[in-house]
């Protein structure tokens, strides 16, 4: 795969003599950018809804294809490369397709890196043992707006479910690098996400790192 067919990076495609390529509208979905196409999927699936679990988009051979790397890159754009972390766990049952297309993305790339996912019955995880790992938690949506919870969302101002997987994390003796994810609605320039372990009490800072803001796509 020459480089510049490669998921490390996905900029703005340039066409042919150096001119920008045409928008979104304009352009044939082919040949559009990874993370353009991505974009453009999530857009006609967000459309006249306030929220959606996004299943169209990760399960469609389309998405589920690039939204791997995708989420690969934007964790090393902001500083978090493969070899900073060695497990990526789904928050809800709408994470799980995503931690699997990171798992099959970064294997591409000679990587390795495993997964797990919140045990919603009883407070553990389910997957390899993460015990002396650092993992990144991922979900689809994550946003301060107060949308109706369900087992596939988690909401950031409403509720401790993310404090309670935090800490259910930390028992099974791993270390939370960071939050990630797919949409994200959380407006600070260097978005952090405050979470309390409920064993001790203990108050942390977690990087935020979301691929596209709500606002990209409304």
């Amino acid at each position: 795969m020459t480089e510049e067919k490669s998921f490390r990076k996905t900029g703005v495609s340039v066409a042919a003599g150096g001119a920008s390529a045409a928008s979104d509208a304009e352009t044939p979905f082919a040949l559009l950018d990874p993370r353009d196409q991505l974009k453009q999927l999530l857009k006609t699936e967000l459309a006249g809804r306030p929220f959606c679990e996004l299943s169209d988009v990760t399960f469609d051979h389309r998405g589920a294809a690039i939204v791997g790397h995708i989420l690969l890159d934007t964790l090393e754009e902001q500083g978090y490369s493969v070899d900073d972390f060695d497990a990526v766990g789904a928050l809800t049952a709408a994470a799980v397709p995503l931690v699997s297309a990171m798992i099959l993305a970064a294997a591409s790339r000679g990587e390795d890196l495993d997964g797990f996912v919140m045990d919603f019955v009883y407070p553990s995880i389910k997957g390899p043992s993460i015990k002396g790992k650092r993992v990144i938690l991922l979900d689809s949506w994550l946003s301060e707006k107060s949308y109706v919870q369900t087992s596939s969302l988690v909401t950031l101002r409403n509720g401790n479910e993310l404090s309670l997987d935090f800490g259910v994390v930390e028992h099974e003796g791993a270390e939370v690098v960071a939050i990630a994810s797919l949409i994200g609605g959380v407006d600070m320039d260097q978005p952090t996400i405050k979470v309390v372990n409920p064993v001790d009490d203990g108050v942390h800072e977690l990087p935020f790192v979301e691929v596209y803001h709500e606002s990209e796509l409304r």
